[in-house]
């Protein structure tokens, strides 16, 4: 960048790049809207007034110019899409910087993994942020392609892109003070960068040792006692609005005038359809002013508190010498972007962004399923007890309740019983052909016969499979791993839908559209199977992450998340 450039076209003694002539700026600092033209000069924001020239004028006849919206807490996979792809979804709502810490891909490949996803990111009209992975695996309760210890952290957290340390989610290690988690948190700290946590349901003298830890901020709040007393204990709020984690209706009252600086707008998880169907945090932004937020002040949660949170002090804002990343809106309440600029370069106009760039996975990213052959008895549940534990799905939720039923016994065995919505669930380690089969029982996919498998599955990534019947499930599996990673739907023995994940069994590398036709294609197979879910791929991907309460499954076991320990399937 010239800055010596900039600042002669900021006292108007050059012409600059690009100037927006007319609009209605909204400002993030003071809570307001003004009347001016931006002139823009090698992507940054020279100056905000009435007498500049440029080489180029965009006259905006009274729309809103807005920041470039920040989405600071993301999962890049959960979306099934390579990368380029997924720049192409959300720069057409406005999404111009990204903060995430890419551990579904650590889980699967390590550092080689995430350092080949961020090359990828130079060149694109995107900024990519990492915040390096703190729980690779998640905990020691699961098998994962990979583990990062403290000196692997401590190696992301030296990369020019690094913020900092991602969500704590081994919290109850935090809260124990062990030395592994005490030193990932200790190594973000040392170099100025900020601590993201994950501290599901923790209230009181657990809450504080947790912060003591060394966490600043939470996205996994669900209620609102639980958020109130994050803020109050100096946490910053995410509020998180997701495929398949609904938080904001419940937390929104809590973004008032005193803690509005210390509250954010993420969406953590947001599947390739959401994102081509419904927007990225423009949607959240939408829904929070339908829901009665101030239209700036919900602009203010997705742009300048997250620049300000994760240290971009040059981007969240519309003024002189922050980067022109900008959104041109007809409609503040209604919001939907109708030009997108990066660094003062149109990228995107009328939901479409206006680039292309395909390029092959990276080779590290392919050939990753590992799944040993099952013996036919894989599934088979010995019916040594009448009352088993049971996860129960809660809907629009990402935690579970543990619940314990009796079982439908036949044979000797425990089966699948669709009239009481109580089917199988199995996790089959894929990383090191290990044989590893974790055994349970789930309720509330309201799956009626056959069997729904997917190799994206939080955060170890194993192959989860639900299923009626035992022959379907074996047929899922295998049709996963045929594809080197999916998501399937079978019935009757037979594939009746594939959305193929070859990229680390995680992502496509197809064109956006086609990865969500694909999507949808799954999903109505799945609700024609008798699943209501509306994302039971979702729903289907948390049952095996053990850092969610209250019970989940991994390729080891039942796991009782507040224990955090394994647990027989059998309550007898």
């Amino acid at each position: 960048m010239d800055r010596e450039r900039v600042i002669a076209v900021a006292r108007g003694d050059s012409a600059g790049d690009l100037l927006l002539a007319g609009g209605r700026i909204v400002n993030v600092f003071t809570g307001e809207v003004e009347e001016g033209d931006v002139v823009i000069a090698g992507g940054i924001i020279a100056g905000i007034g009435s007498d500049y020239q440029a080489a180029e004028t965009v006259h905006l006849d009274g729309a809103y110019l807005l920041p470039g919206f920040i989405n600071g807490h993301t999962h890049i996979e959960s979306s099934f899409l390579g990368l380029p792809q997924y720049a192409r979804a959300v720069l057409a709502h406005g999404t111009t910087s990204v903060v995430t810490d890419l551990h579904e891909l650590a889980n699967v490949g390590g550092l080689p993994a995430i350092r080949a996803m961020l090359d990828e990111a130079a060149g694109l009209p995107l900024d990519v942020f990492l915040m390096a992975p703190s729980c690779v695996p998640a905990t020691h309760l699961e098998t994962a392609g990979a583990a990062l210890d403290a000196d692997a952290v401590a190696e992301a957290l030296a990369w020019p892109e690094t913020l900092g340390l991602g969500e704590l989610m081994n919290f109850p290690g935090a809260i124990a003070g062990h030395g592994d988690c005490l030193d990932k948190a200790s190594a973000a700290r040392d170099r100025g960068k900020v601590v993201d946590g994950h501290a599901p349901g923790l209230y009181g003298a657990l809450l504080n040792a947790y912060l003591a830890a060394g966490p600043r901020s939470d996205h996994e709040s669900t209620a609102r006692g639980e958020a109130r007393e994050k803020l109050r204990r100096g946490m910053h709020l995410m509020i998180r609005e997701g495929t398949s984690e609904k938080n904001l209706e419940e937390l929104l009252p809590l973004v008032t005038d005193q803690t509005y600086p210390r509250c954010l707008l993420v969406v953590d998880d947001r599947s390739c359809r959401d994102l081509l169907e419904d927007g990225d945090i423009d949607a959240v932004v939408r829904k929070a002013v339908r829901l009665g937020l101030d239209p700036v002040r919900a602009v203010q949660l997705a742009t300048i508190n997250p620049a300000t949170y994760f240290g971009l002090r040059d981007r969240g804002a519309i003024a002189p010498g922050y980067r022109a990343n900008l959104l041109v809106a007809d409609d503040l309440r209604e919001l939907r972007p109708r030009q997108v600029y990066y660094q003062g370069r149109l990228v995107a106009a009328d939901g479409v962004s206006a680039f292309s760039r395909e390029s092959p996975a990276p080779p590290v990213l392919l050939d990753t399923m590992r799944v040993k052959p099952l013996d036919e008895n894989a599934f088979v549940i010995p019916a040594t007890s009448r009352r088993h534990h049971v996860i129960e799905v809660i809907p629009h939720q990402i935690t579970t309740r543990k619940t314990i039923l009796e079982a439908r016994v036949s044979g000797g065995e425990v089966v699948a019983d669709a009239e009481r919505d109580v089917i199988k669930a199995a996790v089959v380690e894929r990383h090191h052909a290990s044989g590893n089969v974790g055994l349970g029982l789930v309720r509330g996919f309201g799956l009626r016969r056959g069997a729904l498998a997917t190799s994206f599955a939080h955060d170890s990534h194993n192959v989860v499979v639900v299923g009626t019947d035992d022959s379907d499930m074996h047929a899922a599996v295998a049709q996963v791993s045929r594809l080197g990673g999916a998501l399937t739907v079978v019935a009757d023995g037979e594939p009746i839908a594939s959305l193929p994940l070859p990229v680390a069994g995680l992502m496509s590398h197809e064109p956006l559209e086609k990865v969500a036709a694909q999507l949808q294609e799954v999903e109505e197979a799945a609700a024609s199977l008798g699943v209501g879910l509306p994302s039971p791929f979702a729903v289907l991907s948390f049952l095996a992450l053990p850092v969610i309460p209250e019970l989940r499954l991994t390729d080891m076991g039942l796991v009782d998340v507040g224990r955090m320990a394994l647990v027989p399937l059998a309550a007898d």
